[in-house]
Parts: C-alpha cells; structure tokens; sequence
C-alpha cells in the first residue's frame, strides 16, 4: 500500500494537486490493469470523490483508460509515453532481410519499429545515417516514417503537438496533411520530398503483423528528393517485397 497522500482540490495551480494525480497514475502502475477507483481510494487513503475527479480528468486527457467492462482502469497512451520505450534489437533473419535490400539499391535503408506505439529506428543504414530519430518522433508530418504512423491513427491531431516548417515543402496545413495522409493510405506508401531536410528525400512501406494486420514497422529507402519524387515503380516494388519478408520476422 503506498502512503497516504493529502486531498486537495482539482487545481492546476496547487502542487498537492498534482502529486495527487501522479501518485493515482503511480497506483495503477503498481497494481496492473483492471484496478478500480474504490481500490485506489484505499491505497491512497484519498477521499471517494478526489479519487473519482482525478480519475475522470486522467481518463479525458488520455493518461487512464477506463477498462471494456468498466470495472477498472489501465494505463493511456499519453501515460505510455512518459517512460523511455525499450525498443528490441530486430533477429538476425530480420537484419540479414533489410541488410540483403541495402545491397540491391544505392539508396540509404533503414528499417522502424511502432511496437512501443511510437516510431523509433531499429537498424540505420551506417552508410547513409537518417535524420535524429528524437526530431522524426517530435514532427512526424515531416518524415515519410511519421506519416506511416499518423495515417494509421483515428485521429492524428490528438499525436501531434504542432505542425512545425522546416523547409518551403514541409506540410504545415492540416486540410493538406488530411489529403496526404489518405493517399498514404490508398498507395499503401509515404513519401517525404525535403520536408525534413531540404537535401534528403524518404519513401517508406508499412509492415503489418500477419496475425491481425496491425502497423509494427517499417522499411524506408532514403536519397535525394528529387528521386524520391519519381515514380520509381521498380524499386518500391523491391521494398514492398523485402517489407513482405519482414512481416513474419517481426511479428
């Protein structure tokens, strides 16, 4: 049982408050998913109702969750992304995979991973490294990895803090990111033409999990925009098939 905690009221300027909030999120670390309000009030010898308001703003601002049975209380995405994801190292099936495409194109290759719900690189191309994977996470309307991510999400303006220009072709208008965001949809593909870096360009396929069609990863190809730009039907092809390989390895 953690040790008690003073009650105070719902307010962003009084520090009690928060530590109350913090101490509730700490509470349903500890006792796993499925805890219920009544089980937090005794753990933290918080009164019924600060517990039910505290639980009900964490639930609106996406840090709790409300279990299917509503019974109990889990772990949000907001919550998710206050620790650092511990990202796994691809196998060796999966490496020798990406590292086979590196040798059939002169282009950067990299493959990402979204288990952790966020992007994050897994295996860089040591000879033509990416962009600081901190920025492609922060921004991710500017790269073609981010937008594998936001176009999978119900509702990418909840996961984006802003959209920020870092050069004249960086999407900056929501209503064009819509559209941009529907074709990587339709084409089952994402393009970034020196959004991020005006000198650098990406093209990148999604990898789903073969069980259940989920995004889990990536393979990207990186070079000049100006390629990027093009059709280059062959060589999407070549990445949608080593992106096929992958399915079953990372899984």
């Amino acid at each position: 049982m953690s040790p008690p905690i003073e009650s105070a009221a719902l307010s962003g300027r009084q520090p009690k408050a928060v530590r109350n909030a913090l101490a509730v999120l700490e509470e349903v670390v500890a006792a796993g998913p499925g805890v219920t309000a009544k089980e937090i009030s005794a753990a933290l010898r918080l009164p019924p109702a600060t517990t039910y308001r505290l639980l009900n703003l964490l639930v609106a601002e996406g840090y709790l969750v409300r279990l299917p049975d509503l019974r109990g209380f889990a772990l949000g995405r907001r919550a998710q992304r206050l620790a650092v994801p511990v990202v796994t190292r691809p196998p060796a099936a999966a490496r020798a995979v990406v590292e086979h495409l590196r040798q059939r194109v002169r282009w950067g290759v990299h493959l990402a991973s979204y288990r952790t719900g966020r992007l994050s690189l897994t295996d860089t191309d040591p000879d033509h490294p990416p962009s600081d994977e901190a920025l492609l996470v922060r921004y991710p309307h500017a790269s073609a990895f981010g937008k594998l991510l936001l176009a999978d999400l119900p509702d990418w303006r909840a996961s984006v803090r802003g959209l920020r220009q870092f050069t004249t072709h960086t999407i900056i208008d929501g209503d064009r990111l819509d559209i941009e965001l529907a074709d990587v949809t339709r084409l089952n593909l994402a393009r970034q033409c020196g959004e991020l870096h005006a000198d650098r360009g990406c093209l990148a396929v999604p990898i789903r999990d073969v069980t259940d069609g989920s995004l889990i990863a990536a393979l990207a190809v990186s070079g000049p925009p100006e390629r990027v730009a093009g059709a280059n039907t062959d060589l999407v092809a070549l990445v949608r098939e080593h992106a096929t390989q992958l399915g079953p390895l990372l899984g």
